[in-house]
C-alpha cells in the first residue's frame, strides 16, 4: 500500500496514495494505523483525496480500528477527501455514523487544535 505520513507534534496525517481502496491495502492501513498509535500518536487523520474507487463496505472497517485507537487514547480520528464516487459506499456502510469526516485536510486539522484547546481549557491536558 502507498502512502505518505506526515508527523506534527498534536497529530498526524496518513495519506494513501493509491486509487482503489479494497481489501488488498485495507490491512496495510490498519498495521500503519496500529503503529502510529504505538508511537503515541492519538490524533489521527486519513486522507483518502487519492481514492477513486472503493467496492466493498466491508474494506472501510480498517477505519474504524483507527477510531477506536484514537478513542481509547483520548484523541480524534478524522477523515478526509471523500470524492462523489466513494461517497455512495461510505452512506451505505453507515461509517459516518461512528467516524468523523471533514471535507479538507485544513478542517480536519482545525478540528484538532479546537479539541486540544477545549481539552486544556477544562484541565484535561
Amino acid at each position: 500500500m502507498k502512502f505518505s505520513v506526515d508527523k506534527h507534534d498534536k497529530y498526524v496525517t496518513l495519506k494513501l496514495k493509491e486509487p482503489k481502496f479494497t481489501n488488498d491495502n485495507a490491512p496495510g492501513l490498519k498495521s500503519e494505523l496500529y503503529l502510529l498509535s504505538n508511537e503515541g500518536f492519538k490524533n489521527i487523520i486519513v486522507d483518502l483525496s487519492h481514492i477513486k474507487e472503493c467496492t466493498d463496505a466491508q474494506d472501510l472497517s480498517s477505519l474504524l480500528v483507527g477510531d477506536r485507537l484514537c478513542k481509547a487514547a483520548g484523541g480524534l480520528f478524522i477523515v478526509t477527501g471523500i470524492n462523489d464516487e466513494i461517497a455512495p459506499i461510505i452512506e451505505l456502510s453507515n461509517i459516518f455514523q461512528s467516524v468523523t469526516f471533514v471535507n479538507t485536510l485544513e478542517e480536519a486539522t482545525d478540528f484538532i487544535f479546537m479539541d486540544e484547546l477545549e481539552k486544556e481549557f477544562r484541565g484535561e491536558k
